[in-house]
């Protein structure tokens, strides 16, 4: 098995872009939270139920939880991407699969990172607006990141 080696997975376009658009999307949100801070009102939503209704709330110090969760999310998933030896693929890693898995993962992981910093985005934008999130909200965002790793995980397990 070749799971115990290190392996240098390059970064493609793709995963440039993905990289750019997360860090514009937290740096943005530091610079609107900032710029925004003295308009936010005092009480804002700090959860919303299923449906996007809001059902918490709390002072406006608490958006900054949203914050810290999204780069925690980004660093974290930054990390964990830099150490594919670590990764739990579900298929046999050989000599000449190796490289094909372990870029697919990469994809996989680049994506749900993408995908998870732009719902905590809106999450901070729609919390800050002191709006319900839209109904279809939650079911989108699920149906997106479900079906990413679905496409990833069906690729990466046809390799041979």
């Amino acid at each position: 098995s070749e799971r115990g080696r290190t392996v240098n997975i390059k970064n493609t376009l793709a995963d440039t872009v993905m990289e750019y658009i997360c860090r514009i999307l937290l740096i943005g949100t530091l610079i609107y939270l900032i710029v925004r801070w003295n308009a936010l009102p005092e009480q804002i939503p700090v959860h919303y139920n299923a449906a996007g209704e809001i059902d918490g709330w709390g002072g406006k110090g608490m958006v900054w939880l949203f914050v810290v969760i999204s780069w925690g999310l980004y660093l974290g998933i930054t990390f964990v991407g830099r150490f594919p030896e670590l990764w739990n693929t579900g298929v046999k890693i050989t000599k000449t699969n190796k490289e094909k898995v372990y870029r697919l993962i990469k994809y996989l992981i680049g994506t749900s990172k993408l995908i998870l910093i732009s719902v905590f985005t809106l999450l901070i934008v729609f919390t800050t607006l002191v709006k319900p999130l839209p109904l279809w909200f939650a079911g989108i965002y699920l149906a997106i990141l479900i079906a990413d790793m679905a496409f990833w995980l069906i690729r990466i397990f046809m390799v041979r």
